[in-house]
């Protein structure tokens, strides 16, 4: 089955559950932390299923890698912000925290497997590049009568890439 919206996305899934208990555990801090650490962490938290949504749509790989990324700092700066909460005794946040660092795996190995295709369709598109051009100059340095053939010839190869 194909994944047609960011929603199909098990990485999404677990990173929106993360912002749900975000918002859930944060209604239990002090008041006085309304407008510091609960803004704070409920908006790093969000924004990583945003960002893994807006990369979702991004056409090109190097757009989607860098949407992926971002979200993958804003769940840094979530697990921060959650280890803060503990520390300062406003709520045990442990098991949130283990669940953040899986969702964080999952996105490091999802963008560094984007990346590594982009680095081979650019690698593949140099080399054929490449052999494009020796293969012109190889033709230009031929009998007219014989390059008309070769240049048809090679059109038909260059169709089975492109």
């Amino acid at each position: 089955m194909s994944v047609t919206t960011y929603e199909q996305l098990d990485v999404w899934k677990k990173a929106h559950a993360v912002v749900l208990d975000v918002y859930r555990i944060t209604l239990k801090f002090p008041s006085d932390e309304r407008f510091g650490l609960i803004n704070q962490v409920r908006r790093s938290a969000a924004s990583t299923p945003a960002n893994i949504a807006e990369g979702f749509r991004r056409s090109t790989k190097p757009d989607k890698a860098r949407f992926y990324n971002i979200a993958l700092c804003s769940m840094d700066e979530t697990r921060y912000h959650l280890l803060l909460a503990h520390d300062l005794g406003y709520a045990n946040t442990e098991e949130l925290r283990r669940r953040a660092d899986e969702v964080t795996r999952m996105l490091s190995a999802y963008t560094k497997a984007i990346e590594a295709s982009e680095r081979v369709r650019k690698t593949r598109n140099t080399l054929i590049a490449a052999a494009i051009a020796g293969t012109i100059t190889a033709i230009a340095a031929t009998k007219a009568s014989v390059a008309a053939p070769l240049i048809l010839a090679f059109a038909r190869c260059l169709s089975v890439f492109y």
